[in-house]
């Protein structure tokens, strides 16, 4: 520099610049390498993880236990939500608002209509691997919570502090002319005690709209980095063309006149960064000069005016989107498995049904044909046959099927249904409740559920009940009474169903229905001493025993 500085200072000045601006688009590209080479180590973890869950091992996926409630009328029993769960199975879903929405997708069956849409949805989404990992991969890690982001979303709805105060924005506008007024006074005219005295001005607006101030930057605070991951997942979405009527109609919201959604979203992120500042100690100077806090709630206030309708709808499109593409990736990962058909036709028809969160080389099949209204089978079988595990079975592919998803089986044709079960009711300390009393509740708000669906023209879904062990925790008597004249009940109500029990004498109850009731069962085979398990339905009430073997084997003298 010294050296053209003696040729001329243009020349000096010259290569001033252009060396400023090479360094600078140097660490712009360094910047990307370092960025690119994070996102290829995040694919990399996605498909070891991946590869993981293809062999059942799916630990590392978010549980979704927070969605867990006990009174839901399925979730608990069908092991919908927590630690080996099937959310924890199928989601991929790396922001809050889009677990949020897997969770709602599992948690409540859809319209045929939307459940149709979804299907076309995910099938195009399955394919697209490459698009979907990188969805992926741009989320991981990002920090989001359900507590800010309602924090954000409570500030949309609060009242401005700045905007349509015409003296608070004139202000902002006369507050660094009137510091550099002040500091040319100064250093003419006055003494320095005053002009501390003409910088109060400022500091007394400060003060007094600090309560308001703060306000709006606790509920905005925590959003600054989750807006800019959120911006990038849109931007991703934003850069990707769909012939899917639902997702064509997801995206269409991004792409408003003017700047996309993306743009939009970083702008606020940018916002809330420059309001952040007042954390730091030099940010008092910033508040004499230009009135800092105040100037960037204003920026927020405009952004708020123009855009607060939108970004619930921006979030809305990416947790569809995250929940949708987690289906895709299920879909991907198990190609033998099938969309539903739903009809009107009241009927439930499975073929080579099985258990989604059993292996491929553990699992067992099985096919199921009844009415859903009116009728019920009643399974029995030995401890261990696999009761229990078939009830689960046909409820979760049922919940698959009405939250959009593929099901695993060859077919699966059905209903529009409500599920509710009645298997793994716990007593209850808080409520002094014991297991037994809790059980009767639960089946009272399933007689209450099937009495409110048992006419078809009715706009309540027909329920579809899966009971297991019902009343056992009473005596044999009470538990046989019990649950015949259960059984006769939800037949006149005109439900329809799955029952397991261990009860043989409940068989008996097929010879009165008149069709309503069928027995089937699941047996067990002893070979050279050795249970034998096969895990099929089978017609008929069980005929074979295992408790007393199975005691035998534990040691106990019987």
């Amino acid at each position: 520099m010294v050296f053209l500085f003696s040729v001329h200072w243009a020349v000096a000045l010259g290569f001033f610049f252009v060396f400023v601006g090479g360094f600078y688009r140097l660490m712009v590209w360094h910047q990307a390498m370092l960025d690119r080479a994070k996102h290829l180590e995040r694919l990399a973890s996605i498909n070891q993880e991946e590869a993981a869950a293809l062999n059942y091992e799916f630990e590392r996926f978010p549980d979704g236990a927070a969605y867990l409630k006990p009174e839901h009328p399925y979730a608990l029993d069908l092991d919908i939500f927590g630690p080996f769960s099937f959310f924890q199975f199928c989601c991929r879903a790396t922001s809050v608002i889009g677990q949020q929405r897997l969770a709602e997708y599992l948690s409540k069956p859809a319209e045929v209509s939307e459940i149709e849409a979804r299907q076309e949805a995910i099938s195009e989404l399955s394919p697209r691997l490459d698009w979907r990992q990188d969805f992926q991969a741009i989320g991981s890690g990002i920090k989001d919570s359900p507590r800010h982001l309602k924090m954000l979303r409570d500030w949309l709805s609060d009242e401005d502090v700045v905007r349509g105060n015409r003296g608070l924005v004139a202000a902002l506008h006369i507050a660094p002319w009137w510091f550099l007024a002040v500091m040319l006074i100064w250093y003419f005219f006055i003494p320095w005690q005053i002009m501390i005295l003409l910088l109060l001005p400022p500091a007394l607006i400060l003060k007094k709209t600090t309560e308001r101030v703060n306000r709006t930057h606790l509920r905005t605070t925590y959003a600054g980095e989750m807006l800019e991951q959120y911006a990038q997942l849109l931007q991703h979405i934003e850069s990707q063309n769909f012939s899917s009527e639902k997702l064509a109609a997801l995206k269409q919201p991004l792409l408003p006149a003017g700047l996309p959604a993306s743009a939009h979203i970083r702008r606020l992120a940018y916002i809330i960064r420059q309001l952040n500042v007042r954390y730091n100690f030099f940010a008092i100077f910033l508040n004499i000069i230009t009135l800092w806090d105040l100037r960037w709630v204003y920026q927020l206030e405009k952004w708020k005016a123009r855009l607060h309708d939108q970004l619930p709808v921006w979030f809305e499109t990416l947790s569809e989107f995250e929940a949708l593409a987690s289906l895709a990736n299920l879909h991907f990962n198990n190609p033998d498995w099938t969309f539903p058909e739903l009809r009107e036709s009241g009927s439930l028809e499975a073929v080579a049904l099985g258990h989604p969160l059993i292996s491929p080389k553990k699992r067992i099949a099985n096919n199921l044909a009844m009415p859903t209204r009116g009728h019920l089978k009643l399974i029995t079988g030995s401890n261990m046959a696999g009761k229990s595990t078939f009830l689960r079975t046909v409820g979760l592919n049922i919940v698959l099927a009405q939250a959009g998803a593929p099901v695993c089986a060859e077919k699966l044709v059905l209903p529009p249904l409500q599920v509710f079960t009645s298997m793994r009711t716990r007593d209850d300390l808080h409520e002094s409740t014991s297991s037994f009393y809790a059980e009767l509740k639960r089946l009272k708000v399933i007689i209450e559920a099937v009495d409110a669906a048992k006419n078809p023209q009715d706009s309540q879904l027909s329920v579809f009940f899966l009971l297991d062990e019902i009343l056992k925790g009473t005596n044999s008597v009470d538990r046989h009474t019990g649950s015949a004249a259960l059984i006769r009940q939800l037949i006149r109500l005109r439900g329809g169903g799955l029952i397991a029990t261990h009860d043989l004498e409940l068989g008996r109850l097929e010879a009165e229905a008149g069709g309503s009731v069928e027995n089937l069962c699941m047996e067990v085979e002893v070979k050279n001493g050795s249970l034998f398990f096969d895990y099929k339905i089978k017609k008929g009430v069980s005929q074979s025993f295992n408790a007393t073997l199975l005691m035998q084997q534990m040691g106990i003298d019987v």
